[in-house]
């Protein structure tokens, strides 16, 4: 097993609701005293039934503070482009998305070092080393099917390849959702690099239904039996497979070669700007206090960042006992960052996207 834990992803959209009220007051000192924080997140942390560690976290936290979280959703990349915009006018005060999206938005200087109370406590894999950003939520990287119609998963990548799964698989959009540019990480590292990982991805296009913003959209249509396979990650469809009796995780492996995955963490920053600075460090500070911690297992179905909370519910026994025999790679992250759009031009141009 990887040092990482695993961490939560929940669906859900909500509306911005207060642009005009930001952009009235800007930076002033009049926005900084509301008592509003506003979060531009990935999908997959808040629960399609307000049962997600989201729901939880913010729900305590305004108890706590008297602040409340404006919350908007959307793919890491475009959460990310969407901050990029903003940037003569910032709303959020948090940003929150998978790798590499994190390490793009701090090279597009969106991101201001804070170091959140426990923040010591996750390992130094899991934060920038110059206090910009740090896992809120660990996590793994992990596909999907549909146990009614497929009670044993396709073992390996070149099953997907078969005649039954046309128009039967779907994956999200590379570059635009965090869970969509893990297929492209994972395929490059399980065929041995991007020409094979390529080559591959053309031939199953032949059996994909198309592309995807939302990652977090595919869960029900498996469990419908729409689709037979898609991509996802652990924490979010283990906590979207309470409501969805149909779907289970499985990690495909190259023919020959042991299943693989990768951690996929949450990470959260402080927007450069941020119209809510304060508000914004407390929320960070509370995403990472002992109790939020506790409840990424417990209520999120991920595990938790900090490396001195021991999770021993029964999600977290749950989780531990699916990854065995999981082999946990560590991508070069600051490699992924600088070539992503290499490799997402490669990935349009092998499959016609």
């Amino acid at each position: 097993m990887h040092k990482n834990h695993l961490r939560p992803m929940a669906a859900g959209a909500v509306a911005l609701a207060l642009a005009a009220s930001l952009s009235a007051c800007g930076g002033s000192s009049a926005a900084s005293d509301e008592k509003v924080v506003t979060v531009y997140s990935a999908d997959g942390l808040k629960g399609e039934n307000g049962d997600g560690w989201y729901d939880k976290v913010f729900k305590d936290f305004e108890k706590k503070t008297g602040i409340k979280v404006e919350y908007v959703e959307g793919g890491s990349g475009e959460m990310v482009q969407r901050a990029v915009r903003e940037k003569t006018n910032t709303q959020a005060d948090v940003l929150v998305t998978l790798p590499p999206f994190i390490q793009q938005a701090d090279s597009k200087g969106l991101l201001q070092a804070y170091e959140p109370a426990g923040s010591d406590q996750v390992e130094s894999a899991d934060k920038a080393s110059d206090a910009k950003w740090t896992s809120v939520v660990n996590n793994y990287f992990g596909f999907i099917h549909n146990t009614k119609e497929l009670k044993t998963p396709p073992a390996t990548w070149e099953e997907l390849l078969d005649g039954k799964y046309k128009e039967k698989i779907q994956y999200s959009t590379p570059g635009v959702a965090g869970d969509g540019t893990a297929v492209l990480i994972k395929a490059m590292h399980d065929f041995g690099g991007k020409g094979p990982a390529m080559a591959y991805l053309k031939k199953l296009q032949a059996n994909n239904v198309g592309p995807s913003a939302s990652t977090g959209k595919l869960a029900p249509k498996v469990d419908k039996g729409e689709l037979l396979a898609a991509n996802g990650d652990v924490q979010m469809n283990y906590a979207q497979s309470k409501d969805m009796p149909n779907l289970g995780i499985w990690f495909p492996a190259k023919a020959g070669s042991k299943p693989t995955t990768f951690a996929l963490p949450y990470a959260a920053g402080l927007v450069t700007k941020a119209p809510h600075s304060a508000n914004g460090k407390k929320l960070l500070d509370f995403m990472l206090a002992e109790q939020a911690q506790k409840d990424v297992s417990a209520v999120g179905g991920g595990f938790p960042a900090r490396k001195d909370i021991e999770a021993t519910d029964s999600n977290a026994l749950a989780l531990t006992k699916l990854m065995d025999g999981v082999e946990v790679f560590e991508p070069d992250w600051s490699d992924v960052a600088a070539n992503l759009d290499s490799y997402v031009d490669a990935w349009k141009s092998a499959t016609g996207s």
